[in-house]
């Protein structure tokens, strides 16, 4: 009997409440929410390209699909650019078939593709190299990202923005209620926001005209959450 009171006693404190701390001081507080923006100039760029083939026999597919790849890379290297800013998918190969009303279904040929992704480090060559990659037999542009190089630092300049932001805001409604600000009670920040870039995604043909991407711009947003105590 006294090992089954042990054990109800032990059951109760497992199924306890957690007592949590308050998410918000006991005094008299204000929270605010600051913003900070950054538009910066791109100067260099990733694009992803791929090359698809379809061929009455899985061999014919890859080779066609090689040879593209291959003129590519050697042209880029040509060009200047390093393995290092290069990246290459596996090959991907399927069979094609066609569904009649009636009957069953008809191997008509073999599909293959690979895709390609290229870092730019000078913006104004990217125009170059997407030539490249269509005399080279690319048929297809996935995507086009506009970057900046040193993005930490405008990373950095956009919360400072958020953090003076907050600070002005909270000054601001203070005052208007004529409450004097006192310090932090506590920070919220989670820099989940993604800078807001250019993208393209285009068929690659003759017909491609060279776009220019020397006036586009990028804007690196951050956010914070902060609660003042008020004295």
């Amino acid at each position: 009997m006294k090992t089954i009171a042990k054990l109800m006693l032990c059951t109760v404190a497992l199924v306890q409440p957690v007592v949590h701390a308050s998410s918000t001081p006991d005094s008299p507080h204000l929270m605010t929410t600051g913003y900070g923006q950054v538009v910066a100039t791109p100067d260099m760029a990733e694009f992803s390209v791929k090359v698809i083939e379809s061929k009455s026999t899985a061999e014919r597919a890859k080779k066609a699909v090689d040879q593209a790849v291959t003129e590519f890379l050697e042209a880029l290297a040509s060009q200047g650019v390093k393995k290092e800013d290069i990246s290459s998918s596996n090959l991907y190969l399927a069979p094609q078939y066609h569904y009649p009303k009636e009957g069953k279904a008809e191997l008509t040929g073999y599909r293959a593709s690979r895709t390609i992704k290229v870092s730019v480090g000078e913006l104004g060559k990217l125009n170059q190299f997407l030539d490249v990659a269509l005399k080279s037999g690319i048929n297809q542009v996935d995507n086009i990202e506009l970057k900046v190089k040193d993005k930490a630092s405008y990373i950095e300049r956009a919360r400072a923005a958020a953090i003076k932001d907050a600070q002005q805001k909270a000054e601001s409604v203070a005052q208007g209620f004529g409450q004097q600000l006192g310090g932090v009670w506590r920070v919220t920040y989670n820099n989940s926001s993604q800078p807001v870039v250019a993208t393209r995604a285009m068929a690659m043909d003759s017909r491609m005209e060279s776009n220019s991407y020397q006036d586009s711009s990028i804007v690196i947003r951050d956010r914070v959450e902060v609660i003042f105590k008020l004295d």
